[in-house]
């Protein structure tokens, strides 16, 4: 390596109430020479971080401008509403978006669930944030409905959550700018994607096998591999018994004859 090359490097965005962990350890188990940044992100920010270089590639959540960036759905997230602990609506296990038609639902400007017309009564102001609102319904002045994940992530002992039947849903993707689909970029698609550390597509394999930790790991897959294609016990090499290879059963070995006893 020259003075001038860089060392690789992947930077992975994320909106909030995505958790990233399983896929970032399953990275750094295979290449680890290849460090991974992490780069938090607002949920209306993600994609201006992704378009101006702030990122590699990110989890966000839909829509995306397809005419710009590529992107792998992933899941759907369940919708929920927040309200008090006392609320009447902790009763039920499901809520309908037609019973809040007389409360005071909250609207934040990072909503993520795109409605045509949010449900129930408009507050006075709306919340700049998903975190503001949470403090107002805490403070008793609305509700919020949000995705069960942003839910759990600003949870609150004096607040419930409850499953929003009829709502629009966020759906969470890998995104990234189309024209930078760099070789890291296909690495991590590879890993999301759940292709195995031997998988052919992508450079996974190549990377790993530069690092003691991913020579080892090539090693452990090229041992199950083997293990599951060996021949049956007694089977030769060529796929024959007695391994001769000729095709012919092999002859029994001669027995010697009984000694006499003296």
């Amino acid at each position: 390596m020259t003075g001038s090359e860089e060392t690789p490097s992947f930077r992975l965005a994320y909106v909030p109430g995505v958790t990233p962990t399983k896929w970032v350890r399953i990275w750094n188990e295979r290449l680890p020479g290849i460090p991974l940044t992490l780069v938090p992100a607002p949920a209306a920010e993600a994609y201006d971080v992704l378009r101006d270089g702030g990122a590699d590639a990110g989890f966000v959540r839909l829509p995306a401008d397809r005419t710009y960036f590529s992107a792998i759905p992933l899941y759907t997230e369940t919708t929920v509403v927040v309200v008090p602990k006392d609320h009447l609506f902790t009763a039920a296990d499901e809520i309908t978006v037609e019973e809040l038609a007389d409360e005071i639902v909250l609207h934040p400007l990072d909503d993520t669930l795109g409605w045509e017309r949010p449900p129930g009564q408009p507050a006075f102001e709306r919340p700049a944030t998903t975190a503001d609102a949470i403090e107002l319904v805490a403070a008793g002045i609305g509700l919020l409905v949000v995705p069960q994940s942003l839910a759990r992530l600003y949870h609150r002992k004096d607040l419930k959550y409850r499953t929003l039947t009829d709502a629009p849903q966020s759906q969470v993707a890998l995104a990234w700018p189309e024209e930078r689909t760099t070789d890291q970029v296909e690495d991590f698609i590879g890993i999301v994607r759940g292709r195995t550390v031997n998988s052919t597509r992508g450079r996974t394999r190549s990377e790993t096998t530069d690092h003691p930790k991913g020579r080892q790991a090539a090693k452990d897959g090229a041992r199950q591999k083997t293990a599951s294609g060996k021949p049956r016990a007694g089977q030769g090499a060529r796929g024959t018994r007695g391994g001769s290879g000729s095709g012919k059963s092999a002859k029994p070995a001669r027995r010697g004859k009984p000694r006499r006893r003296s």
